[in-house]
């Protein structure tokens, strides 16, 4: 999140799109509440469902899942169409003055930009992006045209791309009247003036698409094009669905990053240190201190043994090869029998992966299992699954009971990247053990089997830096030092450092996580156990626990003034400077290092970006500089928008078990989501007698229409069936009970009547309330950029089980 939930109080739209923020993050919508009644502030939520979010929206815009690049596209010419950007924002703070590369085309039949290339390995398309690049004169200064009409800026060319994304065709892609997407349109582009504040919070049902990553860029281009970034009650606020999934990848759980968001280095570009440094550290942005950051974290890791001599042991930092380290890729190794082993960390893909039952398959070729978790759950007890003989299983499972959250101490990053340090609140039951002494004890023992050299490259192990126990008693870990090691700390005095900017990169300081650096700088008094509530200003609560960086609560601040640092809106002013430029007051940490004058501040707004300004135009991902309308890779319709396109073609298909384009053997399209009573995977929830009561079983949505024509009642019992259950020429299918609802509705596409159905995921073969497990219809395919999993749009059949 660029902003954070307090903050929604200073919103005057909001548009919730892709989430369900009264079910899924009640707390935050208790601060859409408040500006809704003590601003007037107006929701949009655009949704397939009437979700209880929808319910009590002023404005509800249903849409067809998988559509969301259709409709932003639409607002985004609405708005440049009717000039309701914010001119002056736009021309200072954005690159819509820069003059893109002569060589840029786009294809308007293969919806292709360009630069193509097959990628065969992959199964897939993939971009030469030399031409996605800005013009340059001859000192190497970005060409520009500060009235933004040459044809080659890039406004003019957003406005070209987006012209033919017209309410009509909009319409007829996404199944919404085109007198709502004007209604929805108008309201959310009013937040263009200067002193109105539009906010976009979006959850999975923007992500999880084969084109994810550029439904967010499609979000982050709006609120640019409306100025509505870096200022309070703005921003592109995603709402996690966890208390530390901010957390958890801030500290690199993901494949593709080390810890603060550092890129994990690939074994053929970055075989050395300096190599890395190299290829990875731009020369203009906050990225030139990436060497302080990598380094310092070498030394957290390897201590004593990290020196210039060896460059820091980057040797032992493992490196990404050829294959793709996805989760889909990494099951896929695993039914090739690549994969011997597998540590299973408070995860439960069995159930929560797609292909579920594909993978629950897959695990049957590993030697050995560990599951760390508060109960057995379906991943742990995947040779127990329907249709799996145990007796033809050789895998050896291992289960190492852990703690609640609430029976353990440590700190959580909630979605506003608010690092707050959480109590514990009761003692664990029997030998149950929390996260952090578990692996505390776990990789001892590793040290301890690697201690006499054997093994093919012992080092990185037994060198590792691994003193975190209590002084009185080794055995136990001491959560401080771990603190104080992610914190950062001095080298030769063992003292805290006050924050990143004191990190250097000649190995006098060790930091596990520049990005946390500051949350534990008082050993006395944490920052992240502060608990100091805001008197008075806007919300920023600058003393109550630590967001990073820098307990900063609104990324990019300095873009909420003028380029001569007048407030876009005076009711809402975060900073104020005297006639010399120098800063006298302030309501949240600038956005900027101290030493900048006013002059550099202005001119380079968008601090982490190498251009200082927000991108409208990118080179950044892989499948385009700008967001195109590309279906689901099930689809029931062809692409309206590009006619010889379907799905997007750098997204890598993994098998071949996919409908075609309005295959009539599944008619249906399906969507997934979450229900306030049970949670994730159910291995907590459908374990807690009063949830299973309150929600006892598996359901599919059916509008009424669809369910009277295949003459299902409310509460009968369906079969729902997708083309990954066809085994050996047999369609399968998962059961479930039909809930016959309003609160979904047909949608005409492009003419044609289609239905939509919706489930849950929560349910698996464990636990106390037990049922099919929905991602198992889920195809094993994901978004270009990061492969997360398309689970929000696919093709599905549906028969009354007689």
């Amino acid at each position: 999140m660029t902003n954070h939930w307090i903050d929604y109080k200073n919103s005057d739209v909001f548009m919730n799109i892709g989430g369900n923020t009264a079910e899924n993050h009640p707390i935050s919508m208790k601060w859409i509440e408040k500006a809704r009644q003590e601003r007037g502030a107006k929701l949009i939520v655009v949704d397939p469902r009437i979700s209880r979010t929808a319910a009590v929206a002023d404005l509800h815009v249903p849409i067809r899942p998988g559509t969301n690049i259709a409709y932003l596209g639409g607002l985004i010419n609405y708005i440049l169409e009717n000039e309701l950007y914010q001119k002056e924002y736009v021309r200072h703070y954005t690159d819509a003055p820069f003059l893109v590369n002569e060589d840029f085309t786009f294809d308007e039949e293969t919806g292709l930009f360009s630069g193509v290339q097959d990628d065969p390995a992959r199964n897939a398309k993939k971009y030469d992006r030399s031409t996605w690049s800005y013009q340059k004169d001859a000192a190497g200064n970005i060409r520009q045209d500060p009235e933004m009409q040459n044809p080659q800026c890039v406004l003019q060319i957003m406005k070209q791309f987006y012209a033919q994304y017209t309410l009509d065709k909009v319409s007829k892609i996404t199944g919404c009247d085109p007198a709502l997407l004007e209604e929805s349109y108008k309201l959310y582009a009013s937040t263009g003036q200067p002193d109105k504040a539009g906010n976009i919070l979006y959850a999975m049902g923007i992500t999880q698409f084969t084109h994810g990553s550029q439904n967010v860029r499609a979000v982050a281009m709006v609120q640019l094009l409306l100025g509505n970034m870096g200022i309070p009650g703005g921003g592109v606020n995603a709402q996690r669905g966890q208390s530390n999934v901010q957390g958890s990848t801030d500290m690199a759980t993901l494949y593709h990053i080390i810890p603060g968001y550092l890129g994990a280095p690939k074994a053929a570009l970055h075989p050395t240190l300096a190599d890395y440094i190299e290829k990875e550290t731009p020369a203009t942005s906050w990225w030139a201190n990436k060497p302080k950051y990598l380094v310092s974290m070498l030394k957290a890791f390897w201590g004593d043994h990290a020196t210039v001599e060896n460059d820091f042991c980057y040797d032992y930092l493992p490196k990404l090869d050829h294959r793709d380290h996805s989760h889909i890729g990494m099951y896929k190794y695993m039914g090739e029998g690549e994969v011997k082993g597998l540590i299973c960390w408070a995860d439960n893909p069995a159930v929560t992966g797609p292909s579920a039952g594909h993978k629950r398959e897959y695990q049957t070729k590993l030697e050995w299992l560990v599951s760390v978790d508060i109960f057995e759950n379906e991943t742990a007890a995947f040779w127990k699954a329907p249709g799996m003989n145990p007796a033809e299983i050789e895998t050896e499972v291992f289960l190492l009971p852990a703690t609640a959250a609430y029976e353990r101490e440590g700190t959580k990053a909630n979605s506003g990247r608010w690092i707050q340090w959480q109590w514990q609140a009761q003692n664990p039951p029997g030998e149950c053990k929390a996260d952090l002494q578990i692996v505390y004890e776990l990789f001892k023992k590793v040290q301890e089997k690697y201690a006499d050299g054997s093994g093919a490259f012992p080092d990185p192990i037994v060198k590792a830096n691994w003193n975190y126990g209590k002084d009185e008693d080794p055995a136990q870990v001491d959560i401080v030092k771990v603190c104080l090691e992610i914190n950062g700390y001095n080298t030769s005095t063992g003292a805290p450092v006050t924050n990143f900017v004191g990190l250097q990169d000649d190995g006098t300081t060790a930091c596990g996580n520049w990005l946390f650096s500051g949350y534990y700088n008082n050993l006395d008094n944490p920052a992240c156990k502060s608990r100091i509530k805001e008197k008075e200003g806007i919300g920023s609560n600058l003393g109550w626990a630590f967001a990073w960086p820098l307990n900063r609560r609104i990324v990019y601040n300095r873009c909420s003034a003028d380029p001569e640092g007048n407030p876009w809106n005076p009711e809402l002013q975060v900073f104020w400077w005297d006639e010399e430029g120098k800063l006298v007051k302030n309501l949240d940490i600038p956005d900027w290092p101290g030493a900048w004058s006013f002059e550099e501040v202005a001119q380079f707004p968008f601090i982490m970006l190498p251009i200082g300004r927000g991108r409208l135009f990118s080179d950044a991902v892989n499948d385009g500089p700008l967001p195109a309308h590309f279906e689901p890779a099930e689809s029931p319709v062809p692409n309206l928008l590009y006619p010889k396109a379907t799905f997007n073609p750098v997204s890598q298909r993994w098998y071949d078990n996919y409908a075609a384009v309005g295959d009539s053997n599944y008619p249906y399209i399906m969507t997934t989501y979450r229900i306030t009573e049970h949670y994730q995977s159910g291995a907590l929830t459908r374990n807690i007698p009063w949830l299973n009561e309150m929600m006892p079983e598996l359901f599919v949505e059916i509008d009424e229409e669809l369910a009277e024509s295949l003459g299902i009642k409310n509460g009968d019992l369906v079969r729902i069936e997708s083309k990954r259950l066809v085994h050996n020429g047999e369609q399968g299918g998962i059961e479930a009970k039909a809930c016959v609802t309003n609160r979904i509705k047909p949608m005409i596409i492009n003419g044609e009547k289609k239905h939509i159905v919706g489930m849950p995921f929560h349910w698996g073969f464990m636990g106390m309330a037990k049922g099919a497990v929905t991602n198992d219809l889920i195809p094993s395919v994901g978004d270009a950029n990061t492969t997360i999993p398309e689970f929000k749009a696919f093709l599905c059949n549906i028969r009354k089980v007689v």
